[in-house]
């Protein structure tokens, strides 16, 4: 569980390390602040990737329509999401995520993916470990190895600091079964 009260005791010493008075008007609050931001940010700490499967786990039978072993493929495109990288603290933002997978038998409600993907982010993360334990809950979820995470985002340690190159994103892909194998699938996505 995140230590609200560490965090608060930390984030003072922090801003007196800077500097600064965290006694003066504008920083009293900031530290109980930070904490209570912290909490909901990075939410997604106090679970594993199979507590997060467990919790989202709301699946439906596949149409009875659906030829098995058939190329049809869910997508949800655009998922927005933010995280925190684990190198520096610093926000990575503008991120869109994108899901694919072939169903097996079942699928998922499509705001599944969505909250999968923003508790998965709300981790101190590497972008290339968000596409990898979307995937892993969703396999799990799912029963199935078809896959594809699909991830473009920025990060501000990369634009507000450092290099300081404001126009450059980040893409990962994840691709696990046929979508590792399949030309043709991966043209689709």
């Amino acid at each position: 569980m995140i230590d609200t009260d560490a965090i608060k005791e930390h984030i003072r010493g922090i801003l007196v390390a800077l500097g600064d008075d965290p006694d003066r008007e504008g920083l009293k609050e900031t530290p109980d602040r930070v904490a209570r931001m912290y909490e909901e940010v990075f939410e997604g700490m106090n679970y594993t990737n199979h507590e997060i499967a467990k919790m989202f786990n709301k699946t439906f039978n596949e149409d009875a329509g659906t030829a098995k072993g058939s190329d049809d493929m869910v997508i949800v495109r655009d998922i927005d999401i933010f995280s925190y990288c684990e190198h520096h603290l610093a926000l990575m933002y503008d991120m869109k995520v994108t899901v694919a997978y072939l169903p097996k038998g079942k699928v998922i409600g499509l705001s599944k993916i969505a909250r999968i993907a923003d508790m998965v982010g709300k981790r101190l993360q590497l972008q290339e470990r968000i596409g990898s334990d979307i995937a892993e809950i969703l396999k799990e979820i799912l029963d199935t190895e078809d896959v594809a995470v699909i991830i473009e985002g920025t990060h501000s340690c990369m634009t507000a600091r450092g290099i300081k190159k404001n126009q450059a994103t980040t893409k990962t892909y994840n691709l696990s079964g046929r979508f590792k194998d399949d030309v043709c699938l991966n043209m689709r996505l």
